[in-house]
């Protein structure tokens, strides 16, 4: 799964990543947790220019009674995505891309779950495959979103057993697209390159969501 993630990054490099200038303050951030705001990319419904947009991590169907059901649904599963009830009208026509500079899976230990931070070898932010929705039943408009995930690569499967989809940037276009075949996006949902990714224990202060400092992704040891 993919619980919690870091976004560290210059704007002008997300602006270059993403071929769209950003227009929102961009504040750091080590400990992106559910249930709060991420910074994400998707098409403009209706009109297919690209956007940046903020919405609730943790989507809630357009379909639900009631909103709390997105606190169960952080991430997707992309093997089932397209055809699950959750997930499968987004998967459609409500695809998009969330920016990181890397995230946090737990592996299990003596001493209770070690944290580790994954990120590029390069240092250089990515973005993970997201899908999106929109919640009318409310007082007022609610626009949420989930990350999708996979099988682990190499690097991670001794950690985890599910690492979020990584989009390499020259799928961007394709991922986001509101008229691409789903059928055709399967080959994008893969593991990504072990090579191009590592990964290290870092402390356990970002098991708490408050806990927001640069010393969260440093390497770590007890």
């Amino acid at each position: 799964m993919c619980g919690r993630f870091a976004l560290v990054a210059e704007k002008r490099i997300l602006d270059m990543l993403f071929g769209l200038e950003l227009r929102f303050d961009l504040q750091p951030r080590f400990n992106i947790a559910p249930s709060q705001d991420i910074l994400a990319l998707r098409r403009s419904p209706g009109e297919n220019d690209k956007e940046f947009v903020h919405l609730r991590w943790g989507l809630v169907p357009f379909w639900a009674e009631d909103s709390s059901i997105g606190s169960r649904m952080i991430n997707a599963r992309a093997e089932t995505a397209p055809e699950k009830p959750s997930f499968r009208d987004a998967f459609k026509k409500r695809r998009l891309l969330i920016p990181a500079s890397g995230f946090y899976e737990w592996k299990k230990a003596q001493n209770g779950k070690q944290p580790y931070y994954v990120c590029r070898e390069d240092g250089n932010p990515f973005a993970f495959a997201g899908l999106w929705e929109r919640w009318d039943k409310g007082d007022k408009p609610l626009e949420t979103c989930t990350i999708l995930t996979t099988e682990p690569n190499s690097l991670l499967a001794p950690i985890h057993n599910r690492m979020p989809v990584i989009i390499s940037s020259q799928h961007f276009d394709q991922w986001l697209d509101i008229n691409a075949d789903p059928a055709g996006l399967q080959d994008l949902l893969q593991p990504y390159p072990p090579d191009e990714l590592t990964a290290y224990p870092v402390s356990r202060e970002v098991n708490k969501p408050s806990n927001n400092n640069p010393d969260l992704i440093k390497p770590h040891s007890d």
